[in-house]
């Protein structure tokens, strides 16, 4: 009741664009008697007024059909899902204790892509975990170019100490990794490109969040999470704008509005 007050507040304030924020988003819930994470995402979705709702992170092993069909079902719901994977071996996620397999995952993005279709999924990734080989390393670029995410943040493994992690053995010689790094993020920026270049001759509502002094655009992101520039006479910002997609620059789109 606190978090749907506060979103009708916030509404009620003018704002365009609510997230739902925390390390694991879709556990809200759990184990309580309260609503669950989709149930309060309907909730939301439901208060009168024009604007958006996004939602991060989401952990794998939480993500359910219930999630997704709630997405499917709700226009104000960004077309946009976090799901961090982090690596595509079943070794490197146990030593992790992710509690998931790639198996498990892959069903997941199943499961989401049944339902939403056009849904830009985005993950998080790391290499050089202790451990990992050169095999490890493969089947998580082999599980990127299988899911087609639309962009992804990419790590290398810093060893802290203090963690369980820090003592483990087998730890990855810091130019095998940079080698690593360098082959995924070269994966990740080709697919990202590949994606951009499907929406150029399509319209898409931006959502204005700035003003770009040196390009002398005004900026703002769609419901998949993509930024788009454009040109406006009248000042835009916090409004909902219409532009047509007329190139892509890597992760950015340029448009004209409509």
């Amino acid at each position: 009741e606190n978090i749907i007050a506060e979103v009708k507040n916030l509404i009620n304030d003018g704002y365009k664009e609510i997230t739902l924020l925390g390390q694991n988003v879709n556990s809200y819930g759990n184990g309580t008697d309260d609503l669950s994470f989709p149930q309060l995402l309907e909730k939301i979705a439901a208060i009168d007024g024009k604007f958006r709702l996004r939602f991060m992170t989401s952990h794998p092993k939480d993500f359910s059909e219930e999630l997704a069909k709630v997405i499917a079902e709700n226009p104000k719901i960004c077309r946009q899902v976090h799901l961090p994977v982090q690596s595509g071996s079943d070794t490197i996620l146990k030593a992790m204790n992710r509690k998931y397999t790639s198996a498990d995952y892959l069903k997941k993005i199943e499961i989401l892509k049944k339902y939403v279709p056009d849904c830009a999924v985005t993950t998080d990734l790391i290499v050089g975990f202790p451990g990992e080989t050169e095999e490890d390393f493969k089947a998580t670029m082999e599980l990127v170019k299988r899911v087609d995410y639309s962009s992804a943040f990419t790590f290398v493994y810093s060893r802290r100490n203090g963690t369980v992690a820090a003592n483990m053995p087998n730890q990855i010689p810091e130019e095998i990794s940079k080698d690593r790094i360098m082959r995924l993020v070269e994966l990740v920026n080709t697919l990202t490109r590949e994606h951009s270049k499907k929406y150029v001759g399509s319209t898409v509502e931006i959502l204005c969040e700035g003003y770009d002094d040196k390009k002398k655009m005004y900026l703002g992101r769609d419901e998949y999470g993509r930024m788009g520039y454009f040109e406006s006479d009248k000042d835009v910002l916090g409004e909902f704008v219409d532009i047509k997609i007329t190139n892509a620059n890597g992760v950015s789109l340029i448009g004209e509005k409509v």
